[in-house]
């Protein structure tokens, strides 16, 4: 981890860094088959690593998320002056960063960014929420941004790698009913990334082409135009993959297609170690899961070791709490729940209120989530526990996470890395000054809150890595979620492809490293 000093610019990289190379010879097409549908482009509407593709390609951030494990560079940003209060940001921006109509990157278009974040509520928000008000954001002058936050935040420099910039000038010409232009951006775009926007269908993908005045540069790579097509069913991108119709797709697929493509011989694997846990949300709030007998009930009832060693070919390794077992936070001596149906049955006895059908919410395109899903609905069977199975893609059951009358109870999915650092999985998701926002299990613990929210105005690891590690034995003992295991990056793709840069907040999503042959 960085440690960061109160006073002075932090030194966190630069993208100035990147060499400036003369155009690579013939450009290349790149075109990788996604698993999530792009129902928008609007960066500041979606949170997830599904369609960060769109972002990290189209937009850029004040710093950016880089290697493995992750570093945080400066990006639109040259540095960040901490004040000695913890309270107040400085970020001098570079100069010529431009968008793709040509206008400069300015102070105003982050300030607008931050705003517009905070007044729609959605995508990030849960980031910034209670963290720094409207109004609090400042342009000091044309290059020069001032973030004024409500009290010390220990994660604020690494949550500015959500804070996509917009183009505000032009969204203010596309407003709408006072909409900030969001109607319009749903689809189209307003970014100054690597990338620029040709085409658009919500039931295809986007199509972008590289942005050649973009302040990064690009290296040796000579990929030039890219396209994200939206292909659901897992058989058809790993024989789309086999065939060259497409150069990626997603890096967790189940390992029957994984072992199936290590035998192509077009294709490639690489693996990665990752920051990714597969959980079960659980909607701590709506009976009857809002009694933990029943949340311990189920997590007593999932087969981990079958699920892990049998269906995951042990691709995967277990993980007792959220906090990835890989990152600092995450308490070594962690003791999770095993599958013991009769301990699921001593607990599903002490449940009062009445039982009703349970619904899983299952990801559709997402075997796994299926697997998962069926094995728990399986497992709930055998103690009297009747689940039954909605599988909706990946857009309409992320809208429902945040109202707590329309979601379901609970979903099986993954929490991937925003920002390396344990409140990633703890403060963010499970804090309750989050509900409606991060915490989509509307879960609430007093002593859990007090904990996460200590940690944000602590700056030294070794003072905050205490108080996430009792906050995860807090939420396993509270069953907050089902939680199963960290994954590993299996990436495949053609042997074209080269000079990948796996990332896990991203998952090797941003093109602009790759090149071809």
């Amino acid at each position: 981890m960085t440690h960061i000093s109160r006073r002075g610019v932090l030194a966190l990289g630069s993208a100035a860094a990147i060499a400036r190379t003369a155009r690579a010879e013939a450009g290349k097409r790149f075109v990788t088959a996604n698993n999530s549908a792009y129902d928008t482009l609007d960066p500041h509407v979606v949170f997830d690593i599904g369609r960060i593709g769109s972002r990290l390609n189209m937009y850029d951030c004040l710093v950016r998320w880089v290697g493995n494990p992750p570093e945080l560079k400066m990006w639109l940003a040259d540095g960040i002056d901490i004040a000695p209060d913890g309270v107040t940001y400085t970020v001098s921006m570079k100069q010529g960063a431009k968008f793709h109509d040509g206008s400069p990157v300015t102070a105003d278009d982050v300030v607008f960014s931050m705003e517009r974040i905070l007044a729609m509520k959605k995508g990030a928000f849960g980031l910034f929420k209670g963290v720094i008000d409207p109004g609090r954001t400042k342009a000091v002058d044309a290059h020069t941004v001032r973030f004024t936050l409500n009290k010390p935040y220990a994660v604020f420099n690494s949550t500015l790698s959500e804070l996509w910039v917009v183009n505000s000038k032009l969204l203010r010409e596309h407003d709408k009913s006072g909409d900030m232009g969001a109607d319009w951006l749903a689809r189209n775009e307003a970014g100054s990334g690597g990338f620029k926007l040709r085409r658009y269908d919500p039931a295809i993908g986007f199509q972008a082409d590289r942005f050649e005045e973009h302040f990064a540069g690009f290296g040796k790579s000579n990929i030039t135009s890219l396209e994200f097509r939206v292909v659901l069913e897992t058989a058809s991108r790993a024989l789309g993959l086999q065939k060259g119709e497409f150069n990626t797709t997603d890096g967790y697929l189940p390992q029957d297609q994984i072992k199936r493509l290590r035998t192509v011989d077009s294709v490639q694997v690489m693996e990665a170690d990752s920051l990714r846990t597969m959980y079960f949300i659980m909607h701590n709030s709506r009976p009857p899961l809002n009694d933990v007998n029943l949340r311990k009930a189920l997590c007593y009832a999932f087969d981990y070791d079958g699920f892990i060693n049998n269906i995951l070919s042990g691709s995967v390794t277990r993980n007792a709490g959220i906090i990835p077992s890989n990152l600092w936070g995450a308490p070594k001596d962690l003791k999770g729940y095993t599958f013991n149906l009769a301990k699921a049955k001593e607990h599903l006895a002490m449940v009062k209120a009445p039982m009703r059908p349970l619904e899983i919410g299952v990801l559709a395109g997402f075997d796994q989530s299926e697997a998962a899903a069926q094995l728990l609905q399986a497992g709930a069977a055998k103690i009297g526990i009747d689940i039954k199975l909605t599988t909706e893609p990946w857009p309409l059951i992320s809208g429902k996470l945040s109202d707590p009358e329309k979601t379901h109870d609970l979903v099986p999915l993954w929490r991937s890395a925003y920002y390396a650092d344990p409140d990633n999985w703890t403060g963010y998701m499970f804090n309750s000054r989050n509900i409606g926002a991060g915490n989509t299990s509307f879960y609430k613990n007093a002593k859990f809150d007090e904990l996460t929210d200590k940690a944000l105005v602590l700056t030294k690891q070794e003072e905050r890595q205490p108080l996430y590690e009792e906050a995860s034995r807090i939420l396993v003992d509270d069953a907050a979620g089902l939680f199963i295991y960290n994954t590993k990056w299996f990436g495949p793709f053609t042997r074209s492809v080269h000079d990948v840069r796996f990332c896990p907040i991203g998952d090797a999503q941003d093109i602009r490293w790759m090149s071809m042959v």
